[in-house]
C-alpha cells in the first residue's frame, strides 16, 4: 500500500488526546492514530450514504419485484 505525506492542522486538545492514546500504546504513533480515525470516518460516511439511498426505496415495490423475479424463473431452477 502506498502512502502520501500530508500536513494538517489539529487543535491542541485533539493532539493531547492522540498523544495519550500513543502513550497507552493503543496506536504506535500519531500517524497511525490519524489514519485509522480518517478511515473509520470515511467508512461511516459511506455506510450512512448507503442507508440514505436505501431509505428512498419503496419497500412494497421492491418486494413485488423480488417475488415477480423469483416466480418467473423458478421453472428454470434444477431440482435438487
Amino acid at each position: 500500500m502506498s502512502t502520501a505525506k500530508i500536513a494538517i492542522t489539529i487543535d491542541d486538545k485533539l493532539v493531547e488526546k492522540i498523544d495519550a492514546l500513543v502513550k497507552k500504546r493503543i496506536f504506535p504513533n500519531r500517524s497511525r492514530a490519524i489514519q485509522e480515525a480518517v478511515a473509520e470516518k470515511l467508512s461511516r460516511l459511506d455506510k450512512s450514504r448507503l442507508a440514505k439511498e436505501c431509505s428512498k426505496l419503496d419497500k412494497v415495490f421492491e418486494q413485488h419485484l423480488t417475488e415477480e423475479g423469483l416466480t418467473s424463473e423458478i421453472e428454470l431452477w434444477p431440482e435438487y
